[in-house]
């Protein structure tokens, strides 16, 4: 089975966010094995630095890391159907996905990134994000089994 993991930054505080979150993780079962990873975060003006230290603790070897960042390169539901599958057909052990904090990532965790996407020039609150990805992951799977939930 195919595995996708989500490293993140925070607990989900609010009761609306966690359900939906389980929602699409109850959802993902049927395509692959998730993992949410949950880094502490900070609240200091080395928030940055910290957070992306306990994000970059969450990677392993053999995984397609993908950084969703807001200068990334927008990306379709189909396109990024496309990367997780052609990440998977490359023979990588899991597609990792990374959601930073309110200040974001810093260049380190960049710089580990296959690929950094953008869903839109706006900024999202990180736990609103993480719900937004989940639902997007779960799409990517269904886009890829030619189901009808993407129309």
């Amino acid at each position: 089975m195919k595995a996708v993991a989500v490293s993140c930054v925070g607990k989900l505080k609010e009761k609306f966010f966690a359900d939906a979150a389980a929602e699409y993780a109850k959802r993902l079962q049927k395509f692959c094995r998730l993992t949410v990873d949950e880094v502490p975060d900070v609240a200091s003006a080395d928030e940055v630095r910290r957070e992306s230290d306990a994000l970059q603790k969450t990677f392993r070897a053999g995984e397609y890391r993908i950084v969703c960042d807001v200068g990334g390169e927008l990306v379709s539901s189909e396109e990024l159907s496309r990367i997780m599958q052609a990440a998977f057909a490359s023979g990588k052990s899991q597609v990792r996905f990374v959601v930073g904090g309110s200040a974001g990532v810093d260049d380190r965790v960049r710089a580990a990134a296959d690929k950094r996407v953008s869903f839109g020039r706006v900024t999202y609150p990180h736990q609103l994000m993480r719900v937004i990805l989940l639902e997007q992951v779960y799409r990517a799977f269904t886009i890829a089994e030619h189901m009808p939930y993407h129309k």
